[in-house]
């Protein structure tokens, strides 16, 4: 597959078009952006070489004579709409689904808990399976807003986390271990540029797929790899 249809189908950047190419950001900006579609398209492709038959792990491989070690999502200690510590502990023996949003977006957000919510919907009793979405803008999210937003949209606080946290925190495990583009940036609407990707982690913390949330086809897709990895790790 060509690497623009693999950053496509990985990155959707937050603008008022939510077009690349209408952002406004300042060169360093454009850079960055470039340099996270290239890294989410390398991820992709290094993929490809695994077993169709499952679904493949994403990331660059360490290999060191037989042992080939995938990169994981590193520890992290974040609360939740309920006030409540979220961890790794809290994904023990889980899949989850990652995402990044803030409240006040104006853009591409909305579209992404919508997605994410049908995600949701045919695994709401499966304890095998969690939800979590990151804020980026922790300064403005509340606990109490993120409980609001989270009780608005019908859903269980111990099934999907709406969490907060130190802001560096969260956008350097976005950066450095979801690889999911999210930063700052006052010329983009709302202030912050991130990418619209769900990320599917299986309970070893690797990441196994990355969705479109722009795309209801997407969505499907990331349902049916939720039962794919259901059934090969449990």
């Amino acid at each position: 597959m060509p690497i623009h249809q693999l950053a496509d189908k990985s990155l959707h950047i937050s603008s008022s078009s939510f077009q690349q190419d209408k952002l406004t950001s300042p060169n360093n900006n454009r850079r960055k952006m470039k340099f996270y579609i290239a890294i989410m398209s390398i991820i992709l492709l290094a993929s490809c070489k695994q077993s169709a038959k499952q679904l493949p792990i994403l990331g660059n491989p360490i290999i060191i004579g037989k042992d080939t070690t995938y990169p994981t999502i590193a520890n992290f200690s974040l609360t939740n709409q309920d006030g409540q510590s979220v961890t790794n502990k809290t994904f023990d023996n889980k899949i989850y689904v990652a995402d990044f949003i803030f409240l006040s977006c104006p853009t591409i957000c909305p579209k992404m808990t919508k997605e994410l919510y049908n995600a949701y919907l045919p695994f709401v009793t499966d304890e095998r399976v969690g939800f979590i979405s990151h804020t980026i803008d922790p300064e403005h999210d509340s606990i109490p807003m993120l409980k609001a937003y989270a009780t608005n949209l019908g859903v269980s606080s111990s099934k999907w986390h709406f969490v907060t946290g130190n802001q560096d925190s969260i956008m350097n495990l976005s950066e450095h271990f979801y690889f999911n583009a999210a930063y700052p940036d006052s010329s983009s609407p709302g202030g912050f540029t991130h990418s619209g990707g769900l990320l599917l982690i299986d309970k070893n913390r690797h990441i196994r797929g990355v969705y479109n949330s722009t795309k209801p086809e997407e969505t499907q897709r990331l349902i049916g790899d939720i039962k794919k990895l259901l059934k090969e790790q449990f």
